[in-house]
């Protein structure tokens, strides 16, 4: 039997979990090419990982850059794929004209907000229909003490209101689109709270928000099981929909800070397998809450974690090895769909 083969006889992860959820990947141009059949044969969710980023997509005020964000729309509607927007509001990859007036001094509110509203407008109506799920603003809560909402110039120039008008746009460029916001560290509980807050306060307002997106950059011992538990319940009772937008579980504690390792050590993998399994099965139990899980990436050529928190280091954090070959974490997650 060809390696080809062999790979073809294994069960595919999105025929595994339709009972349950859709399974998703990141994606970019060169993962498209370099990892097409694995993504065609077993995800039927992608996400852009920076192609619809507003610098990205909106280099210059006059200037929108669509090529790579609709080369992943037509991948994706090519192989019956669903797709999620990521992101249309962030403080991070946000081009700097967006920010400033003529002189290079900032902009003011009422320009900012104009700006705004067109970007998400132009964007997400060009691809109504097309992306049924939008992360709408992204990591806009405080990781620090006792502050909401994290610094940046969408809050210090636009205030506090710059979340509830972008979901606002947003509702009106595309009404049946499902619009998330998502963050990182959203099962610590100190900064669960946060999220929980900001999100009831929006629903309170009636703010179009339907969901929750868990960012879900885990590794094999944090956070804990009972703390992702936690989280799930504690959005869930806001009556919202929950996606896991960006799974990996690195191999690596954080503060682990080793760049010597050219393969996973003893006993990493397996740790690796037992944590996905515990995973997918809690995800399986809150199945009517969870109706996405998408990991950052599909196989472990590729992962922001070879640069992230250690630059230049090997991770190996997904389901996939290398050479596109289930590793026993995939073994683990398909026993946890049918057990």
């Amino acid at each position: 039997m060809t390696q080809r083969q062999a790979l073809e006889d294994i069960p595919k992860l999105r025929e595994v979990f339709e009972p349950y959820f859709r399974i998703g990947a990141a994606v970019n141009p060169s993962t498209l090419t370099a990892q097409r059949e694995l993504l065609a044969r077993h995800f039927n969710s992608v996400t852009a990982e920076n192609e619809m980023k507003f610098a990205s997509l909106h280099p210059e005020e006059e200037r929108y850059a669509f090529e790579e964000a609709d080369r992943i729309v037509d991948f994706a509607a090519a192989h019956g794929m669903a797709v999620r927007g990521h992101t249309l509001v962030w403080h991070n990859q946000t081009p700097p004209w967006v920010f400033q007036n003529p002189s290079g001094g900032a902009a003011d509110r009422e320009t900012l907000l104009a700006r705004m509203k067109s970007h998400i407008e132009t964007v997400v109506s060009r691809y109504k229909g097309l992306i049924y799920a939008w992360d709408v603003v992204n990591e806009a809560v405080s990781d620090d003490g006792g502050e909401l909402l994290r610094p940046s110039k969408w809050l210090d120039i636009a205030g506090e209101d710059f979340i509830a008008k972008a979901f606002e746009y947003a509702h009106a460029a595309d009404p049946q689109a499902l619009l998330f916001y998502n963050d990182y560290n959203e099962s610590v509980p100190e900064k669960r709270e946060k999220i929980y807050e900001l999100v009831r306060s929006l629903k309170e307002r009636e703010v179009p928000i339907h969901g929750v997106g868990l960012q879900a950059h885990w590794n094999l011992v944090h956070p804990s099981l009972d703390d992702i538990r936690q989280a799930i319940e504690r959005y869930a009772s806001l009556g919202v929909k929950l996606h896991v937008t960006e799974l990996d579980v690195s191999v690596f504690l954080h503060e682990d800070r080793r760049t010597d390792l050219k393969e996973p050590e003893a006993g990493m993998l397996e740790r690796q397998a037992e944590r996905y399994g515990r995973i997918f099965r809690l995800f399986k139990e809150y199945g009517e809450h969870i109706e996405s899980v998408t990991f950052w990436g599909a196989a472990d050529d590729y992962t922001w974690l070879d640069n992230f928190p250690v630059r230049g280091r090997k991770n190996w954090p997904f389901l996939f090895d290398a050479g596109h070959r289930p590793k026993p974490s995939f073994r683990e997650v398909v026993e946890a769909a049918r057990s």
